[in-house]
């Protein structure tokens, strides 16, 4: 067996940790732990100590089924204090020589070194496409000449507090964390093509406190953003509608809802005993009506961040929607509608091993942190003097594998 890789998801409902080993037509899985999430809001740590021990319990049972002591790991990071921003890097290259990978690396160093508020710091940085001496459009510049090379970098940052804390709260559970990666990258990861990413699509991660998307085009990230609605939003307004306590609300969300109003039946009804009353006999269309409006809302907000970014027009593959809280029936009809793109739901594929529990759009994250957290470790981004990087083995000397992966070559 290869090298392994662990991935730890630390979501608002649920942590999952995985262990698997990376292979070019699968992953092949040997360790879960899947533990109810405890001190999570939002994506941001309300409580340190409660989400610790949820991480040390999920950890606990990835290393039971996988037999591996689990020391580190590609963790997940999601929240509101996501954001993101371009940049532009340049260099000379001297002598009428090719392009070098070192010189792939000073044009990131440049775009890298933006001014930030002393307050956040940068989670990602991902090339986009490369200028050779005013020609725009260009994914691999290796091997061509040129005097001035430019690169267009998405620049993705995150509040140090928050990362601070969950960095507290993993570690305490005694695993290092070897990256922070952003959920909707690694969703993308596990449930895009090459062929949409290629075309221009847009992934929507809904969780329990957030809606996560990411915006693909031409084989690469050109914008990201965190939008503060989920799951748990559509819960509470059960538990406002029907006064009920939020674990009832969510169970009949789970076992009644669905967001199209007007596939429901007006004469379908479902026995509720809410607060301090009798049972009550509740419409199931008017319980569609409350959960629409929220769905509604959601996707409202997500067209709206996606005409923000100016990339509208670009998305020809439409969008792929994954995440726990997308398995609601309706989901695909309401955001077709609302979007106006082609819709797609979407779960990861081409797990093998002890995987039929993660064939499931719940996990998507948490398989998209395998696989892109290897190639990601290829390419050893410089540390920010936050202590969350690693340590610098040349950006450019391992840059190929992420290239390929998020700059194909040309055709």
């Amino acid at each position: 067996m290869g090298d392994l890789v662990v991935g730890l998801d630390v979501g608002t409902h649920k942590i999952c940790t995985l262990v698997g080993e990376v292979r070019p037509e699968d992953i092949y899985v040997v360790g879960v732990g899947i533990e109810p999430s405890a001190g999570m809001k939002k994506g941001v740590v309300s409580d340190v100590k409660a989400l610790t021990t949820a991480i040390a319990a999920s950890v606990h049972k990835a290393e039971k089924s996988s037999g591996y002591d689990i020391n580190r790991a590609f963790v997940s990071v999601a929240g509101s204090h996501i954001s993101s921003l371009t940049s532009r890097g340049m260099t000379g290259i001297m002598g009428q020589r090719s392009v070098q990978p070192e010189d792939l690396d000073k044009a990131m160093e440049a775009a890298r070194a933006i001014a930030i508020p002393h307050n956040r710091e940068v989670l990602h940085v991902v090339p986009r496409s490369y200028t050779l001496d005013g020609q725009e459009g260009v994914r691999s510049p290796i091997g061509m000449h040129c005097f001035r090379l430019e690169v267009d970098a998405h620049i993705i940052t995150a509040s140090s507090t928050s990362l601070a804390n969950l960095e507290d709260a993993v570690e305490s559970a005694g695993v290092f964390v070897d990256r922070f990666i952003l959920n909707p990258l690694a969703a993308g990861d596990a449930v895009l093509t090459e062929q949409e990413r290629e075309m221009g699509v847009v992934v929507i991660d809904i969780g329990g406190g957030t809606t996560d998307l990411a915006v693909f085009i031409d084989g690469t990230v050109w914008h990201t953003a965190v939008i503060p609605i989920g799951g748990d939003h559509v819960t509470h307004d059960i538990t406002y509608w029907m006064r009920v306590p939020f674990g009832l609300a969510e169970q009949v969300k789970q076992q009644r809802g669905h967001a199209d109003m007007l596939s429901v039946s007006e004469l379908e009804r479902f026995p509720v005993e809410p607060f301090g009353g009798e049972i009550q006999q509740i419409s199931r269309r008017e319980l569609a009506m409350v959960i629409e409006a929220r769905v509604e809302e959601m996707f409202e907000q997500v067209q709206k961040e996606i005409k923000r970014s100016g990339y509208a027009g670009l998305l020809r593959a439409g969008a792929v929607i994954t995440g726990g809280s997308s398995q609601l029936p309706g989901y695909k009809e309401i955001a077709a509608r609302t979007l106006g793109i082609p819709v797609r739901m979407a779960q990861p594929e081409n797990l093998t091993g002890i995987a039929d529990t993660l064939k499931n759009p719940s996990y998507s994250t948490s398989v998209g942190l395998l696989r892109l957290g290897l190639e990601m470790d290829t390419v050893v981004e410089p540390d920010n003097g936050t202590g969350l990087g690693l340590p610098v083995e040349g950006w450019s000397r391992r840059v190929s594998d992420f290239l390929r992966r998020f700059l194909p070559d040309d055709d």
